[in-house]
């Protein structure tokens, strides 16, 4: 009987890791694309990740808050290494194509939100009032940076 919980674990260790090893949700996205991207960066560095809840949100985003976003879990044991890695992703500050570090206009800060969705004007009202009322996702909005520090939106200049 002993031999047979030993192969039935061996199994489970080899074809199902995620039934054994004590997952934690190390970061939610908005999106799948960028927890996919976050994940390839984590399994390079020898860190196993598993993508949760990426389908229903991408069949229906407004299920994202629903459901908290796409989670990407690791292994509890490589909480410590995964937190320093996604630390010095977000430390990164953002480049444009000719490699130059964005800076918030207002204050000149690095540290932004790249990709933004923002509703600052009559279209995006319009659009709010309009997917609230009929439940969709909003059909428009605007793709900007916004400032961590001062709250400032820009687009940046080309």
């Amino acid at each position: 009987m002993h031999l047979l919980i030993q192969l039935y674990q061996y199994f489970l260790d080899q074809f199902y890791p995620s039934f054994t090893m004590n997952l934690i949700t190390i970061k939610t996205f908005n999106d799948g694309i960028s927890s996919h991207i976050v994940k390839a960066r984590l399994e390079s560095e020898g860190i196993q990740c598993f993508v949760y809840d990426e389908n229903i949100v991408t069949l229906n985003p407004l299920y994202n808050i629903a459901v908290g976003g796409v989670k990407l879990k690791i292994n509890e044991e490589d909480r410590e290494r995964a937190l320093t890695i996604l630390r010095s992703i977000d430390e990164t500050p953002l480049t444009n194509e000719q490699e130059e570090i964005i800076k918030c206009p207002n204050c000149h800060s690095t540290e932004l939100y790249s990709g933004f969705k923002s509703m600052k004007n009559p279209a995006g009202i319009v659009a709010a009032i309009t997917s609230f009322v009929f439940s969709v996702f909003p059909i428009y909005f605007k793709t900007v940076y916004r400032c961590k520090k001062c709250d400032t939106e820009f687009n940046q200049k080309k």
